[in-house]
């Protein structure tokens, strides 16, 4: 018995049968479902059990997977695993930091770089403990002008070596220190110093600390009193008069500046 056209339903015949898709066939009924080009054995793609030319073929797009128990099932468990697993990498990599960077060629050679800097630095350190400190590191900072100041009196000043007391002089360094460092007074430099103002020829000064005297010899004066017939006795002290109170004494020198 012929079979039927898959297409126009009539019977068809064994001189024109096209057996494809599981059906049976016109030729002249063999063609694409969208164009209606006729198509053959060897140019025809089929989609859902319906011939299509290569021009007009379905574009087939991924499906969604559907929700069944069975499905839902491996999601759970996949989930799982992937639980366990990220679990079991943190506490195997707990305690140890941060990742290892890959050891790159630019990164070789920052780290060479920084090795070299870091070795540069400590034989300079060595070289500097080992000669002790220059000349310049012994001595105290630079002080700063009564300009520099701000306007306002320094609530710490260095402490001076005590009259007639010989020894070093131990100095805050929070506050700016005087420029010459101080040493002791020997105590027959008050007796071959004259006890009154020097008649004339002495110096200038202004005072750039506030000064306590320490002994009968010594005469006390404020931040900006000028000091004058003042004659240098040694590094460390010089003797004059303040020119506010008329006291004449010892001094400090590195509490006064030149004027």
């Amino acid at each position: 018995m012929n079979p039927n056209c898959a297409r126009c339903g009539k019977i068809v015949y064994p001189t024109e049968k096209v057996n494809c898709l599981d059906k049976f066939w016109h030729k002249s009924c063999f063609h694409c479902e969208t164009c209606k080009m006729t198509l053959n054995m060897k140019n025809y793609k089929g989609y859902e059990k319906k011939p299509y030319c290569n021009a007009h073929y379905p574009k087939q797009s991924f499906t969604m997977v559907a929700d069944t128990p069975e499905n839902l099932r491996l999601k759970q468990q996949s989930e799982l695993q992937s639980q366990i697993r990220y679990k079991e990498e943190f506490e195997k990599n707990k305690g140890r930091g941060f990742s290892v960077v890959a050891d790159t060629p630019e990164l070789q050679r920052i780290r060479k770089t920084q090795d070299q800097i870091s070795n540069i630095k400590y034989h300079e350190e060595f070289e500097r403990s080992r000669m002790g400190p220059g000349p310049s590191e012994g001595s105290e900072p630079e002080r700063r002008s009564s300009q520099e100041s701000g306007g306002y009196r320094r609530a710490e000043q260095p402490q001076p070596q005590q009259h007639g007391q010989p020894g070093a002089t131990v100095y805050q360094q929070q506050q700016p220190s005087p420029s010459q460092s101080f040493s002791y007074k020997d105590p027959a430099a008050p007796a071959s110093a004259p006890r009154g103002a020097p008649a004339g020829g002495g110096k200038r000064f202004r005072a750039v600390y506030d000064y306590t005297a320490a002994d009968e010899d010594e005469v006390s004066f404020q931040d900006g009193d000028t000091i004058v017939n003042a004659q240098q006795i040694d590094d460390g002290w010089m003797y004059g008069t303040v020119e506010r109170t008329g006291d004449t004494g010892m001094l400090p020198a590195n509490y006064v500046e030149a004027i």
